[in-house]
């Protein structure tokens, strides 16, 4: 089963960073579309934390997918005003815009993040508009701790700024998360 698995984690199609520059910017603009559709709205923007030239496959797809269903049902118990799911060659996104505050969204997240076994693979990131643009919600205005590195659980963002690790650590670091997972991807 690993080694199945493991080629099948990294096969699909290779991004470049023209690409992926590209498609960030488009989702910021895709976030500026669903908060500006309805006042007063908090929007989650969901991606996967996915290192190297493949952004997505199969076995991604499905863990992704798995995710909205986690994330959809954290939040069922207020209004959703829109979802959309857009599969991309650089890395599938799901956009959901709630009507609960800002804050309250980012502490269900986070809960998410830390609790489920396909959580520190994903960005949850939880956006609103102030007169002065786009903003977002992070771990320290909660006063919570930062994310941890996949693989020394050192401060996530530290490792990646410094590249502390390469691509195939971190690979394998979530080629792990996903396989120990694997049970839910079936369920």
């Amino acid at each position: 089963m690993y080694n199945q698995f493991h080629s099948d984690f990294f096969n699909g199609a290779e991004v470049s960073l023209f690409e992926m520059l590209s498609a960030r910017e488009t989702r910021v603009q895709n976030q500026w579309k669903f908060l500006n559709s309805r006042e007063n709205t908090t929007l989650i923007s969901a991606t996967m934390n996915i290192p190297g030239p493949v952004k997505t496959n199969d076995v991604l797809e499905n863990v992704f997918k798995l995710m909205i269903k986690v994330i959809t049902h954290e939040l069922e118990d207020q209004p959703i005003y829109t979802t959309f799911y857009n599969k991309l060659k650089t890395g599938s996104e799901f956009y959901l815009l709630s009507a609960l505050s800002p804050k309250d969204v980012k502490e269900r997240l986070v809960k998410i993040e830390e609790n489920h076994p396909f959580g520190r693979l994903f960005d949850l990131d939880v956006l609103f508009l102030t007169e002065e643009g786009l903003k977002s919600v992070s771990r320290v205005d909660l006063k919570l701790p930062t994310r941890r590195c996949l693989v020394c659980h050192l401060d996530a963002k530290d490792c990646g700024r410094t590249r502390r690790h390469d691509v195939s650590e971190l690979q394998k670091a979530i080629m792990n998360i996903i396989n120990e997972g694997r049970d839910l991807l079936h369920g």
